[in-house]
């Protein structure tokens, strides 16, 4: 891109994110209600527990050291009775998670532990638990209780055991985050004296070296609350652009942690907590990951970990789908998807969300820098014609329209991404506050 249209002016910039806001709000009132309601599926059933935090697996990469990993998880709506969820689905040997904690930490992002705070995790009463490859594990309820937007840490010492992650260049606030000790077990610790803040190693790669790894999780994949301040649970089900990829600059929040922000400020009654479920370089349809011959970087496509990443949430009220970029930009191991694999695999995971008594709402595709008239471009103009006018969906979503450059609607507008495919951090604060409330309350 040119020079000048990286360095437009704040002035611009709210001018003209202003009357994208507008548009997208009246495209938004033209696309509600879409499609048919997840009644015609059944009703969900009443909520008693509710998933308030996610960060779905991706891959396998190492085995852990003598060390305890300390996770920070920031929690999408206050909750007591809370849970957490460990997993082994890609490991050819078990996990053995010899001892586990939970605690509240005294600051975002902090590895030290608000005294009194931190508890003994158990399984089924034992303080140890084996997860068998390919198998999950639920923690019993600890008698704790957070407050929307805070975070919880949890300890985990599992020496030996294959490292099922989650790994992404991390967004700025408090993103998703792991303190890798000194060595040992000191899962029990309230000090962070085990737990060094430094070196800084962002978890754009996996990595099991001492110190702090913002965008780096282990093993765990969510977070609930057995009485959560919330009817239920949101889903975001994408890729890097949900996950939070380079969100870049003010203010340093996730298009979801916007929302969830938004929905904390309704009633508890009317309110959703926010799981996230979005995996860099994820692809909606099934296919080789463009990216990684290995298959290990970016977790299987949509349709295979739907169950385990948004079905089985405790609390599923609504799916919000935004994936397909990835399929059509194509790499070095895959070539570009076409429209029609595309529609079809966005048209299976409708159905069984619909089949499970939940609705499912979909986002346009974002630009991508393809050039106007080239396949890549028209393939993803045509997927988005038939999300916008095909009625799968309960709502619609043009985050297209919010963020494409009306001088050039191939590339999002200069100040709002990062690279081609992402937004920064100011377009993701835009796209979380386009989005109707009730496009996702229902």
């Amino acid at each position: 891109m040119t020079g000048n249209m990286e360095v437009t002016t704040v002035r611009n910039l709210r001018r003209r994110s202003i009357v994208v806001l507008i548009l997208g709000l009246c495209t938004a009132g033209l696309l509600g209600s879409a499609g048919p309601s997840a009644s015609a599926g059944g009703s969900p059933p009443a909520v008693t527990a509710a998933g308030v935090w996610s960060a779905s697996l991706e891959g396998v990469h190492g085995v852990a050291p003598d060390a305890t990993v300390r996770q920070i998880a920031r929690v999408s709506v206050a909750g007591a009775g809370i849970r957490v969820r460990l997993g082994n689905p890609f490991g050819s040997s078990p996990v053995v998670i010899r001892e586990a904690w939970l605690g509240r930490p005294v600051a975002p992002g902090s590895a030290r532990l608000v005294p009194g705070s931190n508890q003994r995790l158990t399984f089924r009463g034992a303080r140890a638990v084996t997860i068998p490859a390919g198998q999950e594990v639920v923690s019993d309820a600890v008698s704790i209780s957070v407050q929307a937007q805070q975070d919880v840490a949890v300890s985990i010492y599992a020496p030996g055991s294959p490292v099922d992650d989650h790994t992404f260049p991390p967004f700025a606030y408090d993103p998703p985050a792991s303190y890798i000790g000194t060595g040992g077990n000191t899962a029990s610790a309230v000090s962070d004296a085990a737990f060094p803040g430094y070196p800084v190693i962002p978890g754009s790669t996996s990595s099991t070296a001492t110190g702090y790894h913002p965008g780096q999780t282990w093993w765990m994949d969510l977070v609930t609350a057995d009485r959560p301040a919330a009817r239920g649970t949101l889903v975001t089900l994408g890729d890097s652009i949900t996950d939070g990829y380079n969100a870049y600059g003010p203010p340093g929040q996730r298009w979801t942690d916007v929302l969830a922000d938004r929905l904390d400020a309704l009633p508890a009654e009317a309110r959703l907590a926010v799981a996230n479920a979005g995996i860099s370089g994820n692809t909606v349809s099934i296919q080789p990951n463009p990216y990684d011959p290995t298959n290990q970087c970016c977790g299987p496509p949509a349709p295979q970990r739907l169950d385990r990443d948004v079905l089985s949430v405790p609390g599923l009220r609504t799916v919000l789908l935004l994936e397909g970029t990835n399929d059509i930009g194509g790499g070095d191991n895959a070539p570009p998807a076409s429209a029609t694999q595309v529609i079809d695999a966005m048209r299976g995971i409708a159905a069984r969300v619909h089949a499970r008594g939940a609705r499912i709402v979909a986002s346009t595709i974002l630009p991508m820098c393809n050039a106007a008239g080239s396949a890549k471009e028209n393939t993803r103009l045509a997927v988005n014609e038939w999300i916008r006018s095909a009625k799968v969906f309960d709502e619609v979503l043009d985050f297209d329209a919010v963020l494409r450059d009306p001088a050039d609607p191939t590339v999002m507008i200069a100040d709002l991404r990062n690279d081609c495919y992402h937004p920064n951090a100011a377009g993701d604060q835009l796209i979380g506050r386009y989005i109707p409330l009730s496009s996702i309350l229902g």
